[in-house]
């Protein structure tokens, strides 16, 4: 067994944005236990060495968020031992992050602000759209079915930190992790990622691309506190708080959330 990270970060070579969800305190004063939940990027490119931490680690769940044609251009190197689950969160990559350099800036050349702009309708529609909702229902069910200690669930999309990050969200909510914890986990893509979104601005730095394309990419590379607040603004919209629309809107019961805390926290 691969010992404890003294920081959320898991030292992945060839991916970006793999994170232990382990050790984070509820409200209760539990913790998140370790070996049980894993948030990633992309695991297409993963190289064996990577693959063998993964496994050794007990990762032993591989739950993809991607849209069908992300998939079928990178596919998920799945761990040795682990079970692949597809649920695509959207039907295409709305986030854009699956997309070439050249796509984006013949897209965003014009308006400096229209990659933020874009973000915050994609964050609206991972809470409004239903098929998101039973997408994210569905997540929750795998979840529960992870019942072993040491043996963990790793959830991830392309880039880890939009369908990958609301859906940490509604998990450690149900988890009852403080809302500041919750952003701030939510908000380390942008520290943990930074080598990934420095090498793909400095990509298009290097191509002489526009400014105004690169401050658009930066806002799809990244996650922002706007982003976060239009998804709880959306939420409240649709049922008053976080913890209601897990109920409501992700059709989890109160036996559902004991359960999941009995699984995950110790």
């Amino acid at each position: 067994m691969v010992e404890q990270t003294a920081n959320q970060a898991l030292p992945i070579t060839t991916g970006s944005n793999f994170r232990e969800l382990g050790g984070y305190e509820s409200q209760n004063g539990q913790h998140v236990k370790y070996h049980k939940l894993v948030r990633s990027g992309l695991l297409g490119e993963l190289n064996s060495r990577d693959l063998t931490y993964l496994s050794d680690y007990g990762v032993r769940q591989d739950i993809d968020f991607r849209s069908n044609d992300e998939v079928t251009q990178t596919p998920d190197k799945v761990p040795v031992r682990a079970t692949y689950h597809y649920l695509p969160v959207f039907d295409y990559d709305q986030t854009q992050n699956s997309q070439s350099m050249h796509e984006l800036e013949i897209e965003y050349r014009d308006n400096p602000n229209s990659g933020h702009e874009r973000m915050l309708k994609v964050y609206h529609n991972l809470i409004a759209d239903p098929h998101a909702k039973k997408v994210y229902h569905d997540f929750f069910a795998t979840l529960l079915a992870n019942t072993e200690d040491n043996e963990a669930v790793l959830f991830h999309c392309t880039a880890g930190k939009d369908r990958t990050g609301m859906g940490a969200v509604f998990l450690l909510t149900a988890l009852g992790v403080d809302s500041e914890t919750i952003k701030a986990d939510y908000l380390l893509t942008n520290t943990i990622a930074a080598p990934h979104i420095e090498h793909r601005l400095a990509e298009l730095k290097s191509l002489n691309a526009h400014q105004n394309v690169v401050t658009n990419i930066q806002s799809l590379l990244t996650v922002h506190p706007d982003y976060l607040a239009t998804a709880l603004t959306e939420i409240k919209h649709e049922a008053g708080d976080l913890k209601n629309y897990l109920h409501t809107d992700l059709d989890l019961s109160d036996h559902d959330i004991k359960e999941l805390q009995q699984i995950y926290l110790v």
